[in-house]
């Protein structure tokens, strides 16, 4: 039985990888300063002998300290997410990524602890491939439109676990989430299908920023948690590396908005509301964005087995079970 430091815990991703490695038998520390997690998420865990929960900041480098020192393994979730959160708090972005990150594998590599650091999509930019591959080049927007500080926080998370790894070969691996989307995701941040949803059952329009001509690949927690556990598990296959991991089921939003209120069975109309409505001025999106999975195949044997049907069910399920509560 090991003890898994997972930052982030009471986040959507990191309250199902508690779930996940709690069932194997595993104990979970979590730290999370609740910005974006809800203690909701994780509160059927309370009395758990397996758990503990400490609400504070990976900032507070004493207690980090002290938290990765006593586990056997990270998970690094933590992060400040949501491009409407990004936009509005950018220095709290920015700052809160790479100085968290830094201080986590600075403890890591001092304890020799395995570290996975959650990283994401949006770190290929404006890239117009097909597929992004792992090594591909980057294209990032102007340093004046603060969507872009995101992506290149998240990068230099990248940067560092690499030269961690390089320098004091440090177990770690980098793993670049494509739009994970399920049961405890809100919208409150701007996550796209739970808002579709919640607008759809209240028969509001369901609003689609630009033209929903841009279209993404949505992946199932339930696909993504298990191949976390995975990832730092094959350290001879992962470790010093960087996978993409999500789904290759292509969808584009306006679509997405016809299939939630279909699903729903609402009579909400679709609404665009152009970008320069819903976001400052000099917002800029990505056109599409899908995931090379070869390397996360070759390493892990990856392969997805829930549908974009499955993720719509669940989240409907989840936010109609929530609206008969209240």
């Amino acid at each position: 039985m090991a003890r898994h430091l997972i930052t982030g815990g009471a986040g959507f991703i990191g309250s199902h990888l508690c779930d996940h490695l709690i069932a194997q038998g595993e104990e979970v520390v979590v730290i999370d300063n609740l910005s974006t997690g809800c203690y909701s998420n994780i509160e059927h865990l309370t009395g758990n002998p397996k758990f503990s929960c400490y609400v504070d900041d990976i900032r507070n480098e004493a207690l980090t300290e002290d938290l990765v020192r006593g586990c056997d393994s990270v998970y690094h979730l933590a992060a400040t997410v949501g491009v409407r959160l990004v936009i509005e708090r950018p220095t709290e972005a920015l700052t809160n990524n790479i100085v968290s990150t830094e201080i986590l594998l600075k403890n890591a590599s001092r304890y020799r602890r395995p570290i996975l650091v959650a990283s994401t999509s949006e770190v290929y930019g404006k890239s117009q491939k097909a597929t992004f591959e792992e090594d591909d080049d980057r294209l990032m927007g102007s340093t004046d439109k603060s969507r872009w500080g995101y992506a290149a926080s998240k990068a230099i998370d990248e940067f560092l676990a690499l030269a961690y790894y390089q320098e004091t070969r440090l177990p770690v691996v980098c793993v670049r989430l494509f739009n994970v989307v399920g049961p405890r995701q809100t919208g409150q941040y701007g996550m796209v299908i739970p808002n579709f949803v919640r607008q759809a059952i209240a028969g509001e329009p369901v609003t689609v920023f630009g033209d929903g001509t841009q279209s993404r690949c949505f992946a199932h927690v339930g696909d993504i948690v298990p191949s976390l556990q995975k990832l730092m598990d094959a350290p001879e296959k992962t470790f010093g590396k960087v996978f993409n991991l999500g789904s290759q089921e292509e969808i584009n939003i306006q679509q997405l908005a016809h299939r939630v209120v279909e699903r729903v069975g609402s009579n909400s109309e679709i609404r665009l509301v152009p970008y320069e409505e819903a976001y400052p001025a000099g917002f800029e999106d990505m056109p599409r964005r899908v995931p090379d999975l070869k390397r996360i195949r070759a390493a892990i044997g990856y392969e997805p087995q829930f549908s974009m049907d499955d993720i719509l069910r669940d989240v409907i399920e989840m936010l109609q079970g929530e609206q008969s509560l209240v």
